[in-house]
C-alpha cells in the first residue's frame, strides 16, 4: 500500500507505578506502515497470485465493457447481482443521503474488486460506482462469482485477504478522519492515490481530479482544499505537469509531522 501512509489506531498498554494502564496511543503513519510493508512483502514472495489468471477460467457469466470518465457502472439502489474487476483505469463510489447530499467514499485503482457485497446478501447497491478516466472494468455475475470461490481455494484466499485488507484500509481512513487535520487528510488521500505505500509501483502523474471531489473525500471545504495544494505546489511536494499531477514521496513529512 513501501511508505504506506496510513493510520491505525493499536491498543499499547503498560502498567503504570499506580498498577493503572496508560492511554491508548496513536500509532502513526510511519510506524504503522514498515511493519505492514515487510508482511506484505514476505507473503507475496512466498504466496503470489495474480487474480486474473483465475478469472480468464470463467466461460459463462462473464463480460467486459470499457467505461468513460465519470459514466456509471451501477447506480445506488440498483439491484446487486453482480461483483465487479477494474482491468484498468479507477472507480469512484459515492454515497447520497436522503437529504441529496453526496459523500465520496472510495477512489478504488487497477486491479480491485467491487460490488462483492451481493456474495453477503446484499439485494440493492448501498452506493454509485462510476469510472475516473477511461476504465476497462470486468463483471462477474453472483453465480459465476460464488463457484469460482468454490472450486478454486487459492482464489478464495486471496480474495478474503483482499477484502480483509481492504477493512484494515477503510478503519485507517475512519481514524485519519477522527483524528488528524484537514491538511494530513489530504496529503494522505494524494499519497494514496500516486500509489505510494501499496503493492504496485507509484504512480508518476496521476489523472487531474476537481478540487471538490478531494474536498468530499476528506470531508472538509473546497477553499480548504485549494489553500493546502498551492501550500503543497510552493514546499516542492506536488507539480502540474498537463493535465494531471506529480506527488512526490516528500509529501508523506507532511502525514508523519505532529
Amino acid at each position: 500500500m513501501p511508505v504506506k501512509c496510513a493510520v491505525v489506531m493499536e491498543k499499547k498498554e503498560r502498567k503504570t507505578p499506580d498498577n493503572q494502564r496508560a492511554p491508548l496511543h496513536l500509532v502513526t503513519a510511519h510506524e504503522a506502515t514498515f511493519s505492514l510493508a515487510e508482511r506484505d512483502a514476505s507473503s507475496e514472495q512466498t504466496d503470489a497470485l495474480d487474480p486474473r489468471a483465475f478469472l480468464l477460467k470463467l466461460s459463462d457469466g462473464k463480460s467486459k465493457q470499457q467505461y468513460q470518465d465519470d459514466e456509471s457502472v451501477f447506480s445506488q439502489g440498483d439491484v446487486a447481482d453482480a461483483v465487479f474487476y477494474i482491468q484498468s483505469g479507477k472507480v469512484k463510489l459515492t454515497v447520497v443521503s436522503k437529504s441529496g447530499k453526496e459523500a465520496v467514499v472510495a477512489i478504488l485503482p487497477q486491479a480491485s474488486f467491487f460490488g462483492e457485497g451481493c456474495l453477503a446478501g446484499q439485494h440493492l447497491r448501498m452506493a454509485t460506482a462510476g469510472a475516473v478516466g477511461r476504465s476497462t472494468i470486468l463483471r462477474l455475475t453472483k453465480q459465476a462469482m460464488v463457484a469460482l470461490l468454490h472450486q478454486e481455494p487459492e482464489f478464495a484466499e486471496r480474495f478474503l485477504a483482499y477484502l480483509l485488507s481492504r477493512n484494515i484500509r477503510m478503519e485507517a481512513d475512519l481514524v485519519d478522519h477522527l483524528f488528524n487535520s484537514s491538511e494530513k487528510r489530504l496529503a494522505r488521500l494524494l499519497l494514496l492515490m500516486a500509489n505510494f505505500g501499496q503493492e504496485s509501483k507509484p504512480i508518476p502523474l496521476i489523472a487531474k481530479m476537481s478540487q471538490e471531489t478531494l474536498a468530499e473525500m476528506i470531508g472538509t471545504t473546497r477553499s480548504r482544499v485549494s489553500f493546502f495544494m498551492n501550500r503543497f505546489r510552493e514546499m516542492g511536494f506536488i507539480e502540474y505537469s498537463g493535465g494531471g499531477m506529480n506527488v512526490h514521496s516528500s509529501l508523506v513529512s507532511v502525514v508523519l509531522h505532529d
